[in-house]
């Protein structure tokens, strides 16, 4: 691309946004193949950017940092889940005590689906992750696997 035309592209961007990367992008323009429509593609990003700009918060983080990764809903969900099967398991003996029923009850079906549904949404993350960021995806699980386990405890201890 013209070194004039990716300068003036560069331009139609906020200026904070050409402080952080102008040079760089500018730099990524000239280098490029250019043409009619990567000029209109810049423009139209140059005008999402002032519409609704980057906030820096956003960009500063890797993306493969342990944050970034528990933040996806693969990675939160079995949390949750886990977490949701404790406080039903809990709320169960707050009410109820600890009894022994024939039959198992509500709170134990719903104790056992949260459990088993969040399966394949770790098995679907770990498949992910796994291989893009090993050591953060680790975390994560072992994350996940606390809560888990902490799901389970009241259920070993107290014989429900």
């Amino acid at each position: 691309m013209n070194p004039t035309l990716a300068h003036l592209l560069v331009w139609l961007y906020p200026r904070a946004w050409r402080e952080r990367y102008g040079a760089e992008f500018e730099a990524f323009l000239q280098i490029g193949r250019g043409g009619l429509r990567t000029s209109v593609n810049v423009a139209w990003s140059a005008l999402c950017e002032h519409v609704f700009p980057t906030r820096r918060r956003k960009m500063d983080p890797h993306p493969r940092s342990f944050g970034a990764i528990v933040r996806q809903p693969s990675a939160f969900l079995p949390v949750a889940m886990s977490l949701t099967a404790l406080a039903v398991v809990l709320g169960h003996v707050a009410m109820f005590g600890v009894t022994h029923e024939a039959d198992e009850g509500a709170a134990a079906h719903i104790w056992q689906l949260l459990m088993a549904g969040q399966m394949p949404v770790l098995a679907f993350f770990t498949i992910k992750w796994l291989p893009r960021a090993p050591r953060q995806t680790l975390g994560v699980i072992a994350l996940q696997a606390g809560a888990a386990l902490a799901s389970m405890a009241p259920v070993f201890f107290l014989n429900l």
